[in-house]
């Protein structure tokens, strides 16, 4: 058993260990461990659908090999957490370890939705094994249209597969990404030769096919499943911690339980720029600020986290990128750049609340960016600014907003 008052950090993917290493940061000086499940140094998961996949990247560390001995941080890698005990501050591994603990911090993630008869890209290991597989002339069925099914689609086409996206909704990209952004996506996978079928449900998969629910079928070497991901929320829940749409958290990302919190894609945390909605972020840069914040509460110093939602994805030479949440929207407006970057803003009762964009490269960065800081000061700024091209946004960022 580890010393008793020390800091354990269950899951070493990006919320995870970011929050050993910021608990050093913050000056904790006591025991911390950080539990893995995966063999190995902890690794970036953002490549595995775009560079790792084609096999024009290794994998990426998280961080440099050495620094977590450095910063005095235990890494037991390749082990799983399989029980809790939170009244006596106990956490069980799979090898029969049993780890006392002071606070414990939850990041375990989320997994894949599994398909059964399909492939899911969630790890180095899976990225590895479809690597195998998209050789030219391959075809690859895709099963959903969303975040991981195009990145992977886009990856499969420029390796000289031919492939199909299967999505059961209207469009791609239904649940994150405004409509014309989305429109303008899937016509970019159109012209790299994807054959894209929206509103097709899929029956089943069976060797060497895609049955759909209209009777017609998809002839594939190769499926893969992108449907979507679960947070892994069943250490929690067999610990007797609220759990929903995943771990039910408060705005410091405390648990029900005494001196136990969770962070990441795992959790649900009321956010304050949506009237508290709950809301279950599943992105890189959510994780890692989420991993600080959360060494901070686990140290009793954080206030209620705020940072505005934001997310991105690459798509051959497009980029898209959301800040905030485009689905509480009720009114939208389009602005189109000279240099033919798109921006979307979503506004709700006048006020800023999603913006995104997409183009070539890093075109929308920076004024996404600056969306963002306008829907974190709670701005309303004017519908007919931000439709025009000629007007500058940082400017926007001086206005006095109307709106508390």
């Amino acid at each position: 058993m580890t010393a008793p008052g020390g800091m354990v950090v269950v899951g070493a993917g990006e919320c995870g260990t970011r929050a050993a290493l910021a608990l050093r940061e913050e000056g904790y000086a006591g025991p911390v461990t950080l539990v893995g499940g995966e063999p190995g140094h902890p690794y970036e998961r953002p490549p595995l659908s775009k560079a790792v996949l084609s096999g024009a990247a290794g994998l990426t560390p998280l961080c440099p090999p050495e620094r977590l001995a450095d910063a005095g941080v235990t890494h037991l890698a390749g082990v799983a957490a399989t029980a809790l005990d939170v009244r006596a501050h106990e956490l069980t591994l799979a090898d029969g370890r049993v780890l006392g603990y002071e606070r414990l911090l939850l990041a375990t993630g989320a997994r894949a939705r599994p398909l059964p008869g399909a492939r899911v890209l969630r790890s180095h290991a899976d990225a590895v094994v479809l690597r195998e597989r998209l050789v030219p002339g391959t075809r690859v069925g895709i099963v959903g249209g969303g975040f991981i099914g195009l990145e992977v689609a886009a990856t499969a086409a420029s390796l000289g597969c031919a492939v199909t996206v299967v999505e059961a909704a209207p469009r791609l990209m239904g649940r994150a990404v405004p409509e014309r952004l989305a429109a303008r996506a899937a016509a970019r996978h159109v012209e790299a030769g994807v054959d894209v079928r929206c509103g097709s449900a899929v029956a089943r998969l069976e060797p060497g096919r895609i049955v759909l629910g209209d009777g017609g079928a998809v002839e594939v070497d190769v499926v893969v499943a992108g449907i979507g991901s679960a947070p892994e929320i069943a250490l929690a829940e067999a610990a007797g911690i609220a759990v929903g749409n995943g771990i039910v958290v408060d705005g410091s990302f405390a648990t029900s339980a005494a001196d136990v919190f969770a962070a990441g894609d795992c959790c649900a945390f009321p956010h304050p720029l949506y009237d508290d909605r709950p809301v279950r972020l599943e992105s890189w840069r959510a994780a890692q600020e989420q991993g600080a914040h959360a060494a901070r509460a686990l140290l009793g110093t954080a206030e209620p986290y705020a940072a505005v939602p934001w997310f991105w994805s690459d798509q051959y030479d497009l980029s898209l990128q959301v800040a905030g949440l485009p689905g509480v929207a009720t009114e939208e407006v389009v602005r189109v750049r000279p240099d033919g970057a798109e921006l979307w803003f979503g506004l709700d009762a006048g006020r800023l609340v999603a913006v995104a964009g997409i183009g070539q490269g890093t075109a929308v960065a920076k004024d996404v960016r600056i969306g963002e800081m306008l829907i974190a000061r709670r701005a309303a700024p004017d519908p007919a600014a931000l439709a025009d091209p000629a007007v500058a946004l940082k400017p926007l960022l001086r206005a006095p907003s109307p709106v508390g």
